[in-house]
């Protein structure tokens, strides 16, 4: 399950960051506040998350079914940190 939890926290991070290398110019901090201007910061990292949908069912189809869960719980944490980026 560690693995699955790592692997689920750090997959949308580097999400956003090829998201940020190939679509902006400007710096990582621009990128971010540019979006949470806009109202769109939460969106993006749902858009970042979904990567965490393919390293799941690799997890399932190598019968490896405890970092499969740790990924879900991964992303849960990425929902939250979501959902507290569009309410605040």
């Amino acid at each position: 399950m560690p693995m699955g939890l790592v692997s689920g926290l750090v997959l949308p991070v580097f999400t956003l960051l090829l998201i940020w290398l190939i679509r902006f110019d400007g710096g990582l901090v621009e990128f971010l506040s540019s979006f949470q201007k806009m109202s769109m910061l939460s969106k993006v990292l749902s858009l970042a998350a979904i990567p965490n949908l393919l390293l799941f069912f690799l997890f399932i189809w190598t019968n490896r079914t405890l970092s499969a869960r740790g990924v879900i719980f991964g992303t849960l944490v990425v929902a939250m940190v979501m959902l507290a980026l569009k309410f605040a």
